[in-house]
């Protein structure tokens, strides 16, 4: 198994998970306000064998999501992280970041400055070139987390999520990428 670090953010700790994550993680994905732009909120039985994915993409690959703890305020507000989606489309096979947050801790910057850690631990531990971000197209809360990472977006890279039902109105996603940033020390390594 891979060790994976916990990071540490000004106000964050993203940390492996614990079994006591798994009732607010059930209540947070049961929450048809924070799985508003998903095909459908998670039924109970599901939570668990999601954590176990999750726990399997760590022992893997030594990243994957983790879980959000909010010191001094709550010990699971949501995850966020890095992961290798397992559907084929046009951006296959990369690496993606993402985020969900229990609804009682939006619109206090948590997202973005979770997905920054993930990142930074992306791009300067594991050594990725690119990693992306994806949601609906409607998904505007996502979307300015993804412009304030800096990601870019490039409508000719909009696809139909294979996961999604033909015909489903959530199936159009749009994509957002970012690249590391050279240094110099990038440099001189890859010489």
């Amino acid at each position: 198994m891979k060790s994976t670090p916990e990071l540490r953010t000004e106000r964050l700790l993203l940390r492996r998970w614990r079994p006591a994550d798994l009732e607010p993680f059930a209540a947070m994905n049961a929450d048809p306000r924070v799985m508003e732009y998903f095909e459908r909120t998670v039924p109970l039985n599901e939570n668990l064998k999601l954590v176990e994915k999750i726990e399997r993409g760590f022992a893997e690959h030594g990243f994957g999501w983790w879980a959000v703890e909010i010191p001094g305020v709550t010990s699971f507000a949501g995850f966020t992280g890095i992961s290798v989606p397992e559907f084929k489309t046009h951006f296959t096979p990369c690496v993606e970041t993402g985020w969900r947050f229990a609804f009682d801790y939006w619109n206090q910057g948590y997202a973005t400055e979770a997905a920054r850690a993930a990142l930074a631990f992306g791009f300067e531990q594991i050594g990725l070139s690119e990693i992306v971000a994806f949601t609906a197209t409607a998904n505007i809360r996502s979307r300015r987390v993804m412009e304030k990472l800096n990601m870019t977006y490039n409508p000719a890279d909009d696809f139909d999520h294979p996961s999604i039902s033909e015909g489903h109105p959530l199936r159009r996603h749009v994509l957002y990428r970012i690249r590391a940033r050279v240094t110099p020390d990038r440099l001189s390594s890859a010489r």
